[in-house]
């Protein structure tokens, strides 16, 4: 799924352990397998609970989307934009996350895997 240019995006390698990750899968695919700090609210319930991440997203910070290909992340990044906030999709999302070496766990905080 092709967004065009207008989605704002970075590379998984251009993200620091620091950066604040918002992770829009739904459950069972979080469940499998997540970035560990991420914060998980799925795209099905995200307007519902919008409220969540201005709580938690770091205020002067950017909030980094994701999902598990990229196309999820990218309708929530554009979104976020339409409220001000800077936020940028995941490009290539858990799959390019895991496929980097970066580590996925599982909810128990075991190995895990992207689903």
């Amino acid at each position: 799924m092709a967004f065009g240019s207008h989605v704002p995006t970075v590379g998984v390698d251009d993200l620091t352990n620091d950066d604040f990750l918002l992770d829009v899968r739904e459950d069972d695919e979080w469940q499998a397998g997540h970035a560990a700090g991420a914060l998980h609210i799925p795209m099905s319930e995200f307007v519902a609970r919008y409220g969540e991440l201005t709580e938690a997203a770091p205020q002067d910070g950017r909030v980094n989307v994701i999902c598990r290909s990229g196309g999820r992340s990218a309708q929530v990044t554009m979104y976020l934009g339409q409220q001000g906030i800077d936020a940028v999709n995941v490009a290539g999302g858990m799959e390019a996350w895991e496929a980097s070496g970066r580590p996925v766990v599982d909810d128990e905080g075991q190995p895990g895997t992207v689903v």
